[in-house]
């Protein structure tokens, strides 16, 4: 799917459709790839991490405090109890004026 999508990670979700968790490209290759594990037998679930998210109406600067407390990449975002879409620190980036970009990329990247 995320070779499809051309995605680095995707939500998981319930049959209820809240989410579950997110599965990142980086999960596979180090939980299961760099382990020996068989990709057939390994779910999804066995690999996916937290629920941290942000509500639709979410400012980009908690959203960047979330992503900077938690040191994740990327968020879900929900609105009604449903997953609407992902948001990443690439999408942050690129929506901020050059005065704040300098330190966008010192507060997401020193700590890494």
């Amino acid at each position: 799917m995320m070779r499809d999508l051309d995605v680095g990670a995707l939500p998981i979700c319930g049959d209820d459709d809240r989410l579950k968790g997110i599965i990142t490209d980086r999960d596979i290759v180090i939980k299961c790839c760099a382990e020996g594990k068989d990709l057939d037998q390994t779910t999804a679930r066995d690999l996916a991490h937290g629920r941290v998210w942000v509500d639709a109406d979410t400012s980009v600067e908690e959203a960047l405090n979330l992503m900077e407390q938690h040191r994740i990449k990327r968020l879900p975002v929900i609105d009604k109890h449903r997953i609407v879409g992902m948001i990443s620190e690439a999408d942050i980036a690129k929506e901020l004026p050059d005065s704040k970009l300098a330190e966008f990329v010192h507060r997401v990247y020193a700590s890494a």
